[in-house]
């Protein structure tokens, strides 16, 4: 698997950017949409963002309207929904194809990493979670499992606990 912090990136304004730049934290990598019934998880995303984020953690949303079309906004919708609608103070990137032929090169790596169950693969819907752990390993949770659950808090931090450690 490539260095995922290396992989280029766009934010939801157009300015290049990487995992790099959110240092060697823990990194949380989220497909989001608007328009989904998993949408209420963007609550516990921002929670989890102001809980940990000043101990090196970090949500990164990418919107992807893949699924259903649950993300048919443009850049500028997409920030005024996630600001009014549930706070959200964590960076957005650029809109992103998580599947098929023109799957962004990011996704090419995490769909590689398999979840709990042992299966990698494409992502499955919306809100599919990557927790990027600072030695590179990747914990991969599906979208049913919400944001708090113990094990995705577990992975959190256990990698903020290497960190305080290096």
């Amino acid at each position: 698997m490539m260095d995922l912090r290396d992989i280029p990136l766009l934010t939801i304004d157009g300015e290049p950017t990487s995992l790099s730049a959110y240092g060697e934290g823990v990194v949380m990598i989220v497909n989001v949409a608007s328009r989904c019934g998993l949408t209420p998880q963007y609550e516990k995303l921002e929670g989890l963002q102001r809980e940990y984020g000043d101990r090196g953690f970090t949500v990164l949303g990418f919107p992807c309207n893949q699924f259903a079309g649950q993300e048919p906004g443009a850049a500028d919708d997409i920030k005024e929904f996630c600001s009014t609608t549930y706070g959200v103070s964590f960076p957005l990137m650029a809109k992103t194809k998580v599947n098929g032929r023109q799957r962004h090169p990011l996704y090419t790596e995490l769909t590689r990493v398999p979840d709990a169950s042992g299966k990698a693969g494409r992502v499955k819907w919306n809100f599919e979670k990557f927790v990027v752990l600072p030695d590179g390993a990747v914990v991969r949770f599906r979208p049913a499992t919400q944001p708090d659950d113990p094990a995705v808090i577990a992975a959190i931090e256990r990698g903020l606990e290497s960190l305080a450690a290096a």
